[in-house]
């Protein structure tokens, strides 16, 4: 038999191992190798890009700053042509000399004559209107023969009449409200609206003295422009066209007239009273 020798027995079980052991750290390093690498990789690619991006950006803010000074030199060294328009522009004449219409500001005017004036170095076509009324004459451009108005047919007369029969419609507001509305209503220039401004500020056979300045004025104003157009349309008198429209109205100037002068008389019999009474007291 032969002996066994342990000590060589041992040797062999611890070499292994360590072998073993060896071969496991071998590994190990090497994978911590390869994931360094890897993570190397990536920085160097992402430091990469941002370097990309950063130099795009910079690209096009240098680009834009460019463009921006390229305009600014653009618009610095070409000056802009002035071209100098020595003619209105054309446009044909819907009105003749002679005929009647209505100025909204101003209300009815006859055209007395076409004339050209020179503004600015530039011709303007106008309108030379006469009011009659208010003894004044007016210049309207020929582009601007919009805002002129023609006058009312017969059609528009009656119903114009009709508005006036009819029953005013007063609103329950403060009356600097609705005397703006009035206001508007007779700048406006239409006839239907004027209409309803004599209509509803009118008072019949009432006293003219219980309206207010403002309201007084307000419906003179708008009366005489209506009346204004009434007489031109109908080709009557002034007095056959105010007669008309008192109709209508229910109005009698006369009657009122003469309540007035009564009431004037009556308020100065009682002061004379009053000042005879102190006197004798005294």
């Amino acid at each position: 038999m032969k002996k066994i020798n342990l000590k060589n027995i041992l040797k062999k079980t611890f070499k292994k191992k360590k072998i073993k052991n060896t071969k496991v750290k071998k590994s190990i390093k090497i994978n911590k190798k390869i994931k360094s690498i890897k993570l190397k990789t990536k920085k160097t690619k992402i430091s990469k890009l941002s370097k990309k991006q950063i130099k795009k950006s910079s690209s096009k803010k240098i680009s834009e700053k460019n463009n921006y000074n390229l305009k600014i030199t653009k618009s610095s060294d070409q000056k802009p042509e002035i071209v100098k328009v020595k003619k209105q522009a054309t446009e044909k004449k819907i009105y003749k000399i002679n005929d009647h219409v209505v100025y909204p500001k101003h209300g009815v005017g006859q055209i007395t004559e076409f004339k050209k004036i020179n503004i600015g170095g530039i011709d303007v076509e106008t309108y030379i209107l006469k009011f009659e009324k208010d003894k004044a004459n007016g210049m309207v451009p020929v582009n601007k023969q919009s805002h002129l108005r023609p006058l009312a047919t017969i059609n528009q007369v009656n119903k114009c009449v009709s508005i006036l029969k009819s029953t005013p419609k007063i609103k329950r507001t403060m009356w600097s409200r609705r005397a703006q509305e009035y206001e508007a209503k007779i700048s406006s220039g239409k006839i239907y609206e004027l209409a309803e401004v004599v209509r509803d500020l009118n008072k019949g056979d009432d006293l003219m003295i219980d309206q207010s300045y403002s309201e007084r004025q307000l419906f003179e104003k708008a009366y005489e422009r209506l009346l204004a157009e009434f007489q031109i349309v109908l080709n009557t008198s002034m007095e056959e066209a105010q007669k008309k429209l008192d109709k209508a109205l229910k109005r009698n100037i006369e009657i009122q007239k003469n309540i007035i002068e009564k009431k004037i008389k009556s308020e100065s019999q009682a002061e004379s009273t009053s000042r005879e009474e102190i006197s004798e007291n005294l």
